[in-house]
């Protein structure tokens, strides 16, 4: 049997990996793969109906799945699946195999200071909402790390970046126990979280090993059984304690409902709810941009159409304007627009009044130019509807 941690190591290493090949090689978006994407949209998506930029809905399905990973496993989404968490766990492991030790942080400084990732959310959601733009991103440590360097990434981010890296070579994981702004909105559930590690009393040797090798400084050799919402259930006690898996640190359901569970079932937990996140997100995709525009007709019927041109939000409510136009190509029947922006072809779901316009009229307000009379100039849509060439429409 594997140990826990081997089976922690190798969990975070396929995940790591992932993130890279989805980020360098597929060249995908990996932050509508994030769970904190997710937070950060939640507020716009209710009002409004629209993701911030460069997020999708699958932020809120990857951010459910580690919610329930959470109310199961507690933070073990930081332990063992989060790529920058991986990223200053292993910084610290290399440099305590080089031979550097970590500076131990006083207990009353260690709670004080785990008070500021509480102040970093705050921050971070009172101006991504009241701006509706990714603020955090010019100074992501993650988005540094793992990102493709383009020009929204800033100095600071670096900075920020090269400060907690160091800082990791002293210390252990900083960022995932001060500052992680997801650890602050994973933590609440966390303290409801189904497994926890247990310390059998009659058994404990009392040499304090459980304790020494805790990454988030959780006293485990004073405690019947760790509730304490920090806990990434990495399973280090387990692994470190003197007499064994099947000794005096064991991990697993309350007593009422068993006495331990083996370390793969943290990983198979895991592995389901990221799979069933995935799959929700491809197999019941919502729309990232959602408008309408005056009351719904008894019948409406509904335009499908898959698209280039709309990549972002800021598109998405170009694509409005032009549905909206008030000229010679004006769709007064237009009711509601959905979109999932993203590169490439994008889908569109045009809903509208059939007794006052139809799906040609609708195709030639999105491709014709437009004359805004107000600024006095032409506005060209940079949209190219698939199958629909608007030069070959009578």
């Amino acid at each position: 049997m594997h140990s826990p941690g081997t089976l922690r190591r190798v969990t975070q290493a396929v995940f790591l990996l992932l993130t890279v090949a989805g980020v360098f090689v597929v060249a995908g978006n990996a932050e509508r793969w994030c769970p904190f994407g997710g937070v950060e949209a939640l507020y716009t998506y209710a009002v409004e109906g629209n993701m911030t930029c460069s997020l999708g809905v699958s932020n809120f399905y990857i951010l459910g799945a580690v919610l329930v990973m959470t109310l199961l496993l507690r933070r073990a989404f930081c332990g063992y699946v989060c790529p920058v968490g991986t990223i200053f766990t292993w910084t610290r492991g290399i440099a305590r195999r080089s031979g550097v030790r970590a500076h131990e942080v006083p207990a009353t400084l260690d709670r004080a200071l785990s008070v500021l990732k509480y102040v970093v959310l705050a921050i971070i959601l009172f101006f991504t909402w009241r701006t509706a733009e990714l603020v955090f991103r010019g100074y992501d440590p993650c988005y540094a790390l793992i990102g493709r360097h383009g020009d929204d990434i800033t100095f600071w981010a670096y900075v920020i970046s090269g400060v907690l890296l160091v800082a990791s070579v002293f210390l252990t994981i900083p960022f995932c126990r001060w500052l992680c702004p997801l650890a602050a909105v994973l933590n609440p559930f966390s303290w409801f979280g189904l497994a926890r590690v247990k310390r059998i009393e009659s058994d404990c040797v009392e040499c304090g090993r459980c304790a020494r090798v805790c990454p988030m400084a959780i006293p485990v050799d004073r405690l019947r059984e760790v509730k304490n919402a920090r806990c990434m259930a990495c399973l280090k006690c387990v692994e470190s304690c003197p007499t064994g898996h099947d000794g005096t640190i064991v991990w697993g359901p309350p007593d009422r409902l068993g006495r331990r569970w083996p370390s793969g079932v943290a990983v198979g937990l895991i592995l389901l709810c990221t799979s069933a996140a995935v799959a929700a997100a491809y197999l019941a995709p919502l729309p990232s941009f959602r408008t309408h525009r005056g009351a719904a007709p008894s019948v409406a019927d509904h335009l499908e159409l898959r698209m280039n041109g709309l990549d972002c939000r800021g598109r998405a409510n170009l694509l409005k304007y032009f549905l909206e136009r008030d000229d010679l190509y004006a769709v007064d029947g237009y009711v509601q627009l959905e979109a999932w922006p993203g590169p490439g072809l994008a889908r569109v779901r045009i809903s509208f009044d059939p007794q006052r316009a139809d799906a040609a009229r609708i195709r030639r307000a999105i491709t014709e130019p437009y004359y805004d009379a107000g600024s006095g100039i032409f506005r060209f849509p940079p949209f190219e509807i698939e199958d629909y060439d608007a030069l070959a429409t009578p």
